[in-house]
């Protein structure tokens, strides 16, 4: 987890030399373990991790938001919670949320992953926080390298058209252990499903990218092209 917060810190200073407004770091940012039991070993309450506590102080000292997926100790001591976490500019949890799609995958000659976890392929959540007036959708992620080159790209497009709004995915990118390999292809996708920067699958150090949010896009495409959903 130290390595894994120098690593965000790195970030952070990338970030505040880019002018950005706010990090978006991807999911599990604290650490990927090889194993469920290791899982939950390692993981530990925001107000005692080293990895949170560093972030939050990071946020503080630059005056710069932190959206960043980590883990949480369950009501079970044998479960673990898979949260994203919004820090302010204040190094202050401002919001928080816990994945309700649990992510089971089983593929052969690939990953097999009983996490029971999947936003991205659920609809319903993105469309809801449309009706609320969100105008930006976050996807942090940490795809295996199959699901990735299959479905990665085509959703995150999906759920921006369907929404009319920006989607910002942080995605983990690389081997983690001997077992885990991350699909990356990090992106930020326009209102009108146009990919605006894409990163790699892999890199010497960690790597962002930025887009301008562009609220008169946002509001033409709503305009032009009305979404009155019956529900």
């Amino acid at each position: 987890m130290a390595h894994n917060l120098a690593q965000c810190q790195l970030l952070v200073r990338k970030a505040v030399q880019a002018g950005a407004k706010a990090l978006f770091l991807p999911e599990a940012s604290d650490y990927i373990a090889s194993s469920g039991e290791e899982t939950v070993k390692l993981v530990k309450p925001v107000h005692e991790s080293e990895f949170v506590l560093g972030l939050r102080e990071e946020a503080r000292r630059e005056r710069l938001p932190i959206h960043v997926g980590v883990h949480e100790p369950g009501i079970d001591a044998t479960k673990v919670k898979n949260t994203v976490l919004w820090i302010d500019e204040q190094g202050q949890i401002a919001q928080r949320y816990q994945k309700i799609h649990l992510f089971d995958v089983d593929i052969k000659g690939g990953p097999v992953l009983k996490e029971s976890n999947f936003q991205l392929r659920f609809p319903e959540i993105s469309l809801a926080l449309r009706r609320r007036g969100a105008d930006i959708i976050t996807f942090p992620s940490a795809f295996t390298v199959p699901t990735g080159k299959a479905h990665w790209e085509v959703l995150l497009r999906a759920r921006a058209i369907e929404t009319q709004s920006y989607v910002i995915a942080a995605a983990q990118a690389g081997r983690h252990n001997e077992k885990r390999v991350s699909y990356g292809h990090s992106m930020i996708i326009d209102p009108w499903g146009t990919v605006l920067a894409e990163l790699g699958d892999t890199s010497d150090e960690p790597e962002i990218a930025t887009a301008e949010i562009d609220h008169a896009l946002l509001h033409k495409v709503r305009t032009e092209v009305p979404l009155r959903r019956r529900t």
